[in-house]
């Protein structure tokens, strides 16, 4: 090393690096600026053009999440790229969803061969090489889609299927924007919209059902989506939960549910403790594939923390057909 500067590729174990890459340790600071380490006492950061690499172990044609922290450092438009070749994509890490500095995010990829060839790089080029993103706690974890049931039309409605969450990072897991269906790190959903939702686990939060469940962080700009199988002119049910984290996310919140042509908006006044409420949405199917989607119609903040994005929480959801009288909207 020189400095903070690693100078050899094999330096930290397990790893290759590539480029302007620094080892940083709790504590340190640039310039005035103190860069906090989540977990354990160092982190990397990577400079222009730099990256780090792993090979690891996997069954060919299964799907797995990878798991990362990030933090931006002085780039006001840092980014982050993750390929796992032949798949690649790029992570914008200039919103903040935490007061932290750091968030976790996720990817996700099926394997096309044995190994897999890990890159994440900082596709960045600033004026000054040290500005980077900082990349902390790695994991890597197998997905097992499940499938739509009699009981269940929506595949994963309970959410208890995603990435990995890191057990000592109390924010949560970010599902990025324009994830499809087919290789989304929370299996059967897509996320349509401009920003995040985030991945929540019952050790950190309060979740209506099982340990699972998404934040919807961002307002309108932060939706999930699925698209499930149905008859046209049959009734259908869909049921959810929406509630709070229990993370001083206060105030009125308002979700919106979508399915088909229907529509039913959910109104949940948060005291930021916990809690939830449960609604229905009843509607004819008009074709063969319904479209289910959820977004919150506010932003919200953190009553504690007015730099922390939080929203309300979906859960068990649940599409069924069923028989009866023509649409109803109910909640509970």
């Amino acid at each position: 090393m020189n400095g903070t500067v690693v100078r050899d590729h094999y330096a930290i174990p397990g790893w290759e690096i590539g480029g302007f890459v620094e080892y940083i340790t709790a504590g340190h600071k640039q310039g005035d600026m103190l860069l906090v380490v989540p977990e354990g006492a160092c982190a990397v950061r990577l400079g222009n053009e730099a990256y780090i690499r792993q090979s690891v172990a996997v069954a060919t044609g299964m799907y797995y999440a990878i798991t990362f922290s990030a933090a931006r450092t002085c780039a006001q438009e840092e980014r982050i790229n993750i390929t796992v070749p032949p798949e690649t994509d790029v992570f914008p890490v200039q919103t903040l969803y935490s007061s932290s500095g750091w968030d976790s995010y996720s990817w996700a990829f099926k394997a096309t061969s044995a190994v897999a060839h890990i890159f994440i790089h900082n596709p960045g080029v600033e004026e000054d090489a040290a500005c980077g993103p900082l990349i902390d706690s790695v994991a890597i974890k197998a997905l097992y889609p499940p499938r739509a049931t009699n009981k269940n039309l929506l595949k994963n409605g309970n959410f208890e299927e995603g990435p990995y969450i890191f057990p000592n990072a109390s924010w949560g897991v970010l599902v990025p924007p324009n994830i499809e269906d087919e290789n989304s790190p929370l299996p059967g959903w897509m996320v349509e919209s401009l920003k995040a939702v985030k991945y929540i686990d019952s050790n950190h939060f309060s979740v209506p059902e099982g340990k699972r469940a998404v934040e919807l962080v961002a307002g309108k700009e932060s939706a999930i989506a699925q698209v499930a199988r149905t008859i046209p002119g049959k009734l259908y049910a869909l049921t959810f939960a929406v509630g709070d984290a229990s993370n001083a996310c206060t105030g009125s919140m308002v979700v919106e549910a979508f399915a088909g042509r229907d529509t039913l908006k959910v109104p949940y006044e948060s005291k930021g403790t916990g809690g939830f409420k449960r609604a229905v949405l009843r509607f004819t199917a008009v074709s063969e594939r319904t479209r289910v989607v959820f977004l919150s119609t506010f932003y919200s903040m953190r009553s504690d923390d007015f730099s922390s994005l939080c929203g309300p929480v979906i859960d068990d959801v649940k599409l069924l057909s069923v028989h009866g009288a023509p649409r109803a909207k109910i909640v509970v």
